[in-house]
């Protein structure tokens, strides 16, 4: 009962990191945008995030050998709750760094609870738990929007919001606690290496960062341009996520009963398919939330199935270099994200679905290629 209450408060914690951000993306957006910055300074701005996991992505491993897991994510959600109460407090230049500094934080939470349900996930409920760590972390990119919404991008309001967020979520794991899981000594496979067992759930990680950045950075401006008001662009962005959460327990479900791989393959077909009519459908308001709800549930299902895949197939230092390695996917995927899509969207009124849809469609055609390697 009390490993469940402590997966419960760590799914709890994630969401509530994932709300921070889900406030934090378009929030910045929307006020680096008022403040008279292009679109492309925009995506360098959310670029920083993937900085700052760049940064910290090769010292995990370390940092997790020689720290608990609750002294580590004590420490991050504590430096990310200092950190929003800082941008309302600094200038828009030193935004940047702060933006870096979400990224350092948020990638030792995202890493240290991934590794850390998997050990303590019993095969026959992973599917059922992993899925629930995806819905959760949507749910968190979901409300995120609505507090936005009802704040209002003016003064500070919604940076205390966050602050405030993330420390219930320090009480959260101080109260439950998150005890070290006993792992292999053995030093993680190098990123070749991971990639060689797991290349098709790495490009997925790739993707889903990638397109994941893009949405939270840029929907809600693309929806403006359109002629959508501030408050109805961002509730865009929490209909996406609602369906996300909706839909992972269905997938997961489904991807108990077939072919994890082909899953993703199909998934990203559909996902590109969708991706691409978003203009026609975008002006038809009802129909964009119909759209939206189904196309968040496919896409971030991509994502669900392939950490579902890594952790059924593989454990210990394996499992720890291929998180790892998908860690640094991550970021790549972060970083070239935003600054693709702040190009896109610069030069293109439709460069936010069209680059959405191809990177969809590029991950579907390279995934038709056979999996050479397998996992043990």
């Amino acid at each position: 009962m009390l490993l469940n209450k402590r997966i419960l408060a760590v799914i709890f914690s994630v969401t509530v990191f994932s709300l921070t951000y889900g406030l934090s993306s378009p929030l910045l957006a929307f006020k680096l945008i008022h403040a008279g910055m292009s679109e492309s300074l925009v995506g360098i701005n959310a670029a920083m995030h993937a900085a700052g996991v760049f940064i910290i992505a090769p010292f995990l491993p370390a940092l997790f050998r020689r720290f608990s897991p609750a002294t580590l994510m004590l420490v991050s959600l504590g430096a990310i709750a200092v950190i929003f109460i800082l941008f309302g407090m600094v200038g828009l230049p030193f935004w940047f760094l702060l933006r870096a500094g979400l990224g350092l934080f948020s990638e030792i939470i995202m890493v240290q609870t991934e590794t850390w349900l998997n050990g303590n996930t019993v095969e026959r409920a992973r599917g059922k738990v992993l899925a629930l760590y995806t819905a959760g972390m949507s749910l968190g990119f979901a409300t995120g929007p609505l507090i936005l919404a009802w704040s209002g991008s003016d003064g500070n309001l919604a940076f205390y919001i966050a602050a405030l967020l993330a420390a219930i979520a320090v009480v959260l794991v101080m109260t439950f606690g998150m005890p070290r899981v006993a792992v292999e000594e053995d030093a993680p496979d190098g990123f070749l290496s991971s990639l060689k067992l797991a290349a098709l759930p790495i490009m997925a990680t790739v993707l889903n960062a990638a397109v994941e950045m893009l949405g939270m950075n840029f929907l809600s401006l693309y929806a403006i341009k359109l002629g959508w008001s501030e408050s109805a662009s961002a509730l865009l962005i929490s209909v996406l996520m609602f369906g996300a959460i909706a839909l992972q327990l269905p997938l997961g479900w489904l991807a108990d009963k077939v072919n994890r791989l082909a899953l993703m393959r199909i998934l990203a077909f559909i996902a590109a398919g969708l991706a691409f009519i978003w203009p026609t459908i975008l002006a038809v308001h009802w129909l964009s939330y119909v759209m939206l709800f189904i196309w968040g549930g496919i896409f971030v299902g991509i994502y669900t199935v392939a950490i579902t895949w890594v952790g059924e197939r593989f454990q210990g230092s394996q499992l720890a270099g291929i998180y790892a390695a998908m860690s640094v996917a991550w970021g790549a995927g972060a970083l070239a994200g935003p600054l693709l899509g702040g190009v896109a969207m610069q030069y293109s009124l439709h460069g936010l679905p069209w680059l959405t849809g191809a990177m969809c469609l590029v991950f579907a055609v390279i995934s038709l290629r056979p999996e050479r390697s397998r996992a043990i």
